[in-house]
């Protein structure tokens, strides 16, 4: 079950295609399938000699390159667990995650290894390599090139560990997504077949878990020459020369990603006209840059993904299956269309309980929870892709629940089902607008403002007992007033229409409205005054 077999079928039938393309300095390099493989082996070489095993959780903290994905199949090739967590957190969080899981070893740029300064648990860690110059208390991984290769790939069933991936609760304190091998390769499989991978393709991969998929897939990756952690202020110019001197045929992106390059003046150039396949998600997608997409892109298939780190994908939407009425029902407040959930998921809408634990349920139980169409609740999901529970189940409680022993995903979100089996999302649980006039999800007011003229983003809450609509002005706005968004909108009820430079975004993606920081903006705004 060791997810590195469908790697090794690449290796085999296409040794000498370009595995990942990467440019540093302004300078291109491309390492094959075999030549990656082949490092990766050595590093496994060498981390074997050093003493990791099976079993052993390894801290990465390298950014997308090939020396990272050398390291991360290495690890897979010795059956020990990589652990990802963002050092951009801060001190603390690097503590937590590591008392939830100590790592038996650390493997990281120089930069990343000045966080040992600060950080008790790092130092901690019996092993540490080190991914370029010499540095005291840590191994050269360049040593790898000197260490003879492992041949020997550690058996793996299905519910041996292969990743885990540090988040933040609700609580503030971090949980562990696990992923095992077996959960791996079902959500290579789901990728493989709803995105389309195709041997032979180039593609341009802005999100890790879709490069390991490309190198599963025989699919060339070319990392883009930007920097990913923040998606919505890289320099565009660079990446479109890429596109273009490359051959790029296809790319998953964040919205936010994606934006950046439309907005490039580069953009008459026609970067994007080679392009046959195009996905973003991550984010909410809204109808304005899937029509921009199609005209930067004409003869791209387009979609958006709908999904989580605990469950991806969930549901998807071809531009071209979007109606006039569709539109309508979305400036209406019907919410953002996602389309129809994959076959290989299983969906329920039940009544939103967010915050409450359901526990175990029956099956009789479980189903009636389960909403008519239109009604909008609680998104739940499960299925073989579906990340059934967290490191000590640190977060289990919150979002897991049991029907009949199957394991269940609370993804967090609202949404509703229509009478063609389509999903529409009305955002998070947690951010709904409940008052004396009613229950309004923040998505419903939020495309709908996305669909006027000029609005850039919006964002809808409840602040000092008003119901806020604040709005981030785009090209176009001109001289359009709070006034006028507030009387087309007026079904909403919005109290006051407040305009922002820059509304908060999540720093993952720069796309999902940060709720907790724009309240703190709105009253830091308010004592100002």
């Amino acid at each position: 079950m060791n997810l590195l077999g469908v790697f090794a079928r690449q290796v085999e039938e296409r040794p000498r295609a370009a595995a990942i393309i990467e440019s540093r300095a302004g300078v291109d390099s491309a390492v094959t399938f075999a030549e990656l493989d082949l490092q990766a082996r050595k590093i496994a070489g060498l981390l074997h000699q050093a003493g990791v095993r099976a079993g052993d959780p390894v801290l990465v903290f390298h950014p997308v390159s090939v020396e990272l994905y050398a390291v991360l199949l290495g690890l897979f090739r010795l059956g020990a667990v990589a652990m990802f967590l963002d050092p951009s957190a801060g001190r603390e969080h690097i503590e937590r995650c590591c008392e939830l899981q100590p790592p038996r070893a650390l493997i990281a740029s120089p930069k990343a290894h000045l966080l040992r300064l600060v950080s008790t648990a790092l130092r901690r860690a019996p092993l540490k390599f080190v991914v370029g110059p010499w540095l005291p208390g840590a191994a050269p991984l360049s040593r790898a090139g000197k260490v003879p290769p492992l041949d020997y790939c550690e058996p793996c069933d299905a519910g041996t560990q292969a990743l885990l991936t540090f988040t933040s609760g609700s609580t503030g304190l971090p949980k562990a997504a696990v992923r095992t091998h077996g959960f791996l390769l079902a959500q290579h499989r789901v990728l493989e077949s709803r995105i389309q991978l195709a041997a032979g393709e180039t593609a341009l991969a802005t999100l890790p878990i879709f490069l390991l998929a490309n190198l599963a897939s025989g699919v060339t990756s070319v990392i883009p020459d930007a920097d990913l952690r923040s998606p919505g202020a890289i320099r565009p110019e660079p990446v479109l020369a890429q596109i273009k001197r490359h051959g790029v045929t296809r790319m998953a992106a964040s919205p936010a990603f994606f934006e950046r390059l439309l907005a490039a003046e580069t953009i008459d150039n026609g970067a994007l006209r080679g392009l046959r396949k195009v996905f973003t998600g991550g984010a909410p997608v809204f109808p304005g840059l899937l029509d921009h997409l199609s005209r930067a892109a004409p003869d791209a298939r387009i979609e958006a993904v709908y999904g989580s780190t605990e469950a991806e994908p969930i549901a998807h939407l071809d531009a071209r299956d979007t109606r006039l009425e569709d539109r309508a029902a979305m400036r209406r407040g019907n919410g953002l269309l996602a389309g129809h959930p994959i076959p290989e998921i299983r969906l329920r809408v039940i009544p939103d309980r967010w915050g409450e634990p359901l526990g175990a349920l029956t099956v009789s139980e479980f189903e009636a929870l389960r909403l008519p169409q239109d009604q909008i609740g609680e998104i739940v999901v499960t299925g073989d892709h579906v990340l059934k529970g967290y490191l000590q189940g640190h977060g289990d409680e919150e979002t897991k629940f049991s029907a009949a022993g199957e394991v269940w995903h609370r993804t967090g979100d609202a949404g509703k089902i229509d009478a063609a089996g389509r999903l529409w999302l009305l955002g998070r649980c947690a951010a709904k607008v409940q008052d004396a006039r009613g229950q309004l999800y923040p998505f419903a007011v939020e495309c709908a403002a996305s669909e006027q003229v000029g609005v850039c983003r919006a964002a809808f809450l409840l602040h000092s007992g008003r119901r806020l609509l604040a709005i981030q002005p785009g090209d176009g706005f001109g001289g359009r007033t709070p006034q006028t968004l507030r009387d087309e909108l007026s079904w909403a009820g919005v109290d006051q229409v407040l305009l922002v430079p820059r509304l908060p975004v999540d720093s993952r993606h720069n796309a999902k409205i940060d709720y907790p920081a724009l309240r703190r903006l709105l009253t830091r705004r308010c004592s100002d005054k």
